[in-house]
């Protein structure tokens, strides 16, 4: 009786909906209602989340940890009866942290107040008794080099630009302020700068130094980097202002080890009329070791299978083939996208479209298109099946980085990025607040349901 009310109210908001066009538009609206019924009434993703990210913690490259996510959720698959799950070899990098690390502001009368610090992904060590010298603060790389070599050598570079609050989306204040960490150390190093401190890629203030990918350049001599939480940054800044010539205390031990062998997983529905066109769904397995990743991206992996999950148990057959993968080394290195794209590439598969879920496991606002003009209007002439489930912000954006190097195999594959609300995702990206309990179930499942509903249409009309 109740299934049979609910089907009924949905034919009577689109008869009463003054844009339905068609049969097949009340068809693909009451599919899509399934889809998120069961998305949202099945716990399965959740728990799948909850085993990885308590049981088997962060998956930095390399480590024990990531070899038992690739098995747990290869195993997960297998249970699915799909057409096929496997694992797709790739050599990745293999940085380990070490010891705990320390960072102490030390006065002119010696005294030392330790503040949170981290290394960030693939720094050197500052050997086991660790820096002292002056610490200077600058708000840009271009600064640095303003300072020359006669104010830069012998020091510690602090850069403390913080990301700009203003911007609605967090990703923008993100891209504004995140090449500090990037570039900061081997762009203090021409000066001669023996290491670099840098504010954490957080909006909020609060005591978790966020980690993250830092480079070097060859030719440029390798020095320390580490992240300072923006708590420990703001104290520090105003120590300095207080205090010039102010000097540092780092010491932080992690080393980079030989490459290791490790898997993106696999699972797949073959398409029942067009086997050889390929939709992918994807998150990235590895993560980095302070929390657990639950963000950043177990969220995506599970809400990939999900997909899958739900299409087997609503008996869609899908028109074109649906991966799901689960990338390795996204982090550190995009190991495990480069190997996708270039096994692709050598099979000469025809993937028509990939979707990422890779900013955290919060409410889905839409999607973001990258790719031709043509694949962004097929996109967005589903927006009114969609928008009753907030997807509101269809349009040209940012696909993934996992997914990215499909883009360079053929440009008719549209990469197209989850977007959920970004509001609260830098207050654990890459951080040791990146944890389980962070999650919400509802949010979750509401992400795993877009991609599903997408996906389904994406399957049925192409592009």
């Amino acid at each position: 009786m109740k299934q049979a009310i609910f089907k009924a109210a949905c034919l009577a908001a689109l008869f009463f909906s003054p844009f339905v066009t068609s049969a097949q538009t009340i068809s693909d609206s009451l599919l899509i209602r399934k889809i998120y019924h069961e998305a949202l009434s099945n716990r399965t993703g959740y728990e799948q989340l909850r085993y990885l990210s308590n049981e088997i913690g962060g998956r930095l490259s390399g480590s024990p940890e990531a070899e038992k996510a690739v098995n747990y959720t290869k195993a997960e698959m297998d249970k699915m009866g799909l057409d096929r799950v496997y694992l797709q070899e790739v050599m990745v990098p293999h940085w380990v942290r070490g010891e705990k690390e320390v960072g102490k502001m030390v006065g002119k009368k010696g005294k030392k107040v330790e503040v949170p610090v981290c290394a960030l992904g693939g720094s050197i060590g500052t050997g086991k008794k660790g820096i002292t010298a002056e610490i200077i603060e600058v708000k840009s790389l271009e600064e640095v080099a303003k300072l020359g070599k006669d104010k830069v050598s012998g020091k510690i570079i602090f850069f403390n630009r913080p990301m700009e609050p203003s911007h609605v989306n967090a990703f923008h204040a993100y891209g504004g302020a995140v090449d500090q960490r990037g570039r900061g150390a081997f762009e203090a190093a021409k000066y001669g700068a023996v290491a670099v401190i840098v504010r954490s890629m957080n909006l909020a203030l609060d005591d978790f130094p966020h980690t993250g990918a830092m480079r070097y350049e060859d030719g440029i001599t390798k020095i320390p980097a580490a992240s300072i939480s923006t708590n420990g940054a703001e104290l520090l800044s105003h120590r300095l202002k207080d205090e010039p010539g102010l000097q540092f205390y780092l010491k932080q031990n992690p080393q980079t080890l030989p490459d290791a062998r490790s898997y993106n997983v696999i699972g797949e529905i073959k398409g029942s009329e067009n086997p050889d066109e390929i939709i992918v769904v994807g998150g990235h397995l590895d993560s980095w070791d302070l929390g657990d990743g639950s963000h950043d991206d177990g969220a995506g992996c599970v809400q990939a299978i999900e997909v899958l999950r739900i299409m087997k148990a609503l008996n869609i057959k899908p028109k074109r083939t649906i991966r799901a993968v689960m990338f390795m080394n996204e982090e550190n290195g995009v190991r495990g996208g480069l190997k996708y794209a270039e096994e692709a590439k050598n099979k000469n598969e025809n993937h028509v479209a990939a979707i990422e879920s890779d900013a955290g496991g919060f409410t889905p606002r839409g999607f973001g298109i990258s790719g031709l003009p043509k694949h962004v209007k097929a996109i967005q002439q589903w927006k009114l099946l969609l928008e009753p489930y907030g997807l509101h912000d269809i349009g040209p954006g940012y696909g993934g980085v996992d997914i990215n190097p499909l883009g360079k195999n053929s440009k008719e594959t549209a990469l197209i990025g989850l977007e959920p609300d970004s509001q609260r995702y830098f207050e654990v990206h890459h951080a040791a607040s990146d944890t389980f309990d962070k999650i919400n179930q509802r949010e979750l499942a509401l992400g795993a349901a877009s991609m599903a509903a997408l996906t389904y249409l994406l399957s049925e009309y192409g592009l």
